[in-house]
């Protein structure tokens, strides 16, 4: 949450921290590269690449969304493909931790994950927006089955420490209340006149009605404990039946409570375009789209693949590998083209031959710091006592957001959570601690603090808490952070040169897209990328 002087004059900076700290670090970054706003992406269609490419082959460098796009589309027109994959699956961060998994850190520290079967965390992505609608064609055309992701749930919790004595709100206590105010406020200024620059008299008195209506205020154009505001907020007391049913209208918060806690910052997430319903998630979690995906290009992949270096002449690429597990010595892969989608915090560090506006644009673009942590409870407590279904509660603890499950609803078995959702920089307000910090720490201590600071929102955790998996992605070795970090500074600088062939070598992923953050903007740049690849094999 922000305090009250963090509202007062806020910069466009405190913008985009609150923006991150309430929905998270794609979201901020977003923000930050004014990516597309209200626009869905370009996606129209299935590329086309025409022609007969005679044979040409092409190596393709990692096993993510984006790297299996290109192989898939190049195959499918006539390229011989190679794909070389650091990790022993396909979907790079599209990427699921199931029970029986493990999975080691930077540092050396290795967790199995022991959820029961068919419980799940979602480290990476872990919802599909209805107008990423490349991904969502490939989805179908590889039959990888969706379902809804409640994103906003009304009866979530929003919570901040330093407000209401740390108790946690419903989303729609906070939502009906700040709305029903100003727009109480707002017919105040109507029907004094304020607006009379603004608006017409006609205008002036449909915009009153309106106002009445969206505030749910009363006759006299007032935000106030009544039938019309609990029927927004919740009752007091429940409608029921018989003598007993009649329900009691609930008190609103003032107006000064709702500012000064900040609260509203987390009705934010729901309006955003990449939030708006409907979103979706494979079912039995994000890591089926990388096994989607991945079925199409099995016997292209080399996994356990460590690049070492990539050099390049002006008939083609040779790439140095050598096995992630083992070592060994050096085994060489070549082609006549690339198309290189590992991450630019890795790639930096990889010998590479290309020129320097290239070499620069791999250094400018450093990868987001981001944990999550799954926690498993020996019953699914968020329905069964607090008819919470999906969705996303806020808070200003230094977990940042508890995700609860779109399925299995109504479950009598055990149930998983996202206990820790962090991104980014702590600012001191909404989001008051580093992910950084979090991430320094081991995946035990990371684990408890989510349970710890959780059972503020939900004291049933500590009965009900059995295990838990946590990841820190700048402590990923594939990808040293969670997604790529542009600025307005660095994305006029460096994003062209970034995107530009160079020579024989064209970059691909999440990184090379403004829709940055997301599987939609890996596949984007994938196609972009081949398309320019294959005009000039055809031009040649």
């Amino acid at each position: 949450m922000v305090d009250e002087t963090s509202m007062i004059g806020m910069s466009r900076r405190s913008m985009f921290q609150m923006i991150g700290a309430a929905a998270g670090g794609a979201a901020m970054y977003q923000a930050m590269m004014t990516l597309g706003h209200a626009a869905p992406t370009t996606y129209t269609g299935p590329i086309k690449l025409e022609g007969d490419p005679k044979g040409t082959s092409v190596l393709v460098l990692g096993c993510g969304v984006a790297g299996m796009t290109a192989a898939y589309e190049l195959r499918k027109a006539g390229y011989k493909v190679r794909i070389l994959e650091y990790q022993n699956r396909t979907g790079g961060r599209s990427w699921s931790l199931y029970g029986g998994d493990t999975y080691t850190e930077l540092g050396g520290a290795t967790q199995k994950c022991e959820f029961d079967s068919g419980l799940y965390i979602n480290p990476g992505p872990w919802r599909i927006p209805y107008h990423h609608t490349a991904l969502l064609s490939y989805c179908r055309e590889f039959g990888i089955a969706l379902e809804p992701f409640i994103m906003v749930n009304y009866n979530a919790y929003i919570h901040s420490t330093k407000s209401f004595g740390g108790k946690p709100q419903r989303f729609r206590e906070i939502q009906a209340d700040f709305n029903g105010h100003i727009a109480e406020l707002l017919a105040k200024a109507t029907s004094t006149g304020k607006l009379d620059q603004t608006v017409s008299k006609e205008d002036a008195e449909m915009l009153m009605a309106a106002l009445r209506q969206w505030g749910a205020l009363d006759k006299d154009y007032r935000y106030v404990k009544s039938d019309e505001s609990s029927e927004r907020r919740g009752y007091a007391k429940k409608k029921g039946g018989g003598l007993t049913g009649e329900p009691t209208p609930s008190e609103p918060i003032g107006v000064s409570d709702i500012l000064k806690s900040g609260m509203w910052a987390s009705l934010i997430p729901g309006m955003e375009h990449h939030w708006q319903n409907t979103i979706f998630q494979p079912v039995g979690g994000m890591g089926m789209v990388g096994k989607g995906f991945g079925k199409q290009i099995a016997d292209l992949v080399t996994f356990n693949a460590k690049v070492t270096s990539i050099h390049q002449d002006g008939k083609g690429v040779t790439v140095n590998y050598v096995d992630a597990t083992t070592g060994g010595n050096p085994q060489v892969a070549t082609a006549d083209w690339c198309v290189c989608t590992i991450p630019t915090p890795v790639l930096s560090q990889i010998e590479m031959q290309v020129g320097n506006k290239l070499s620069n644009a791999i250094a400018a673009v450093p990868y987001a710091s981001a944990v999550k942590t799954g926690l498993q409870f020996k019953r699914r407590f968020w329905e069964q006592d607090e008819q919470i279904y999906g969705g996303i509660s806020f808070t200003d603890l230094p977990i940042g957001q508890i995700g609860y499950p779109s399925t299995n609803y109504f479950s009598s078995g055990k149930g998983v959570l996202l206990g820790t959702f962090l991104a980014g920089l702590g600012n001191g307000g909404l989001n008051p601690v580093s992910s950084f910090r979090v991430s320094a720490m081991s995946p035990e201590e990371r684990v408890k603090f989510a349970v710890k600071h959780g059972a503020a929102i939900h004291p049933q955790y500590e009965t009900e808490f059995e295990n838990g998996v946590s990841v820190a992605w700048h402590r990923v070795p594939t990808t040293l952070g969670c997604s790529s970090s542009w600025t307005d500074e660095s994305r006029a600088a460096h994003y062209k040169n970034l995107c530009e062939i160079d020579g024989r070598i064209a970059l691909a992923g999440e990184h090379a897209s403004y829709v940055g953050g997301w599987q939609e903007g890996g596949i984007l740049s994938a196609h972009d990328a081949i398309t320019r690849i294959h005009q000039r094999v055809m031009s040649s």
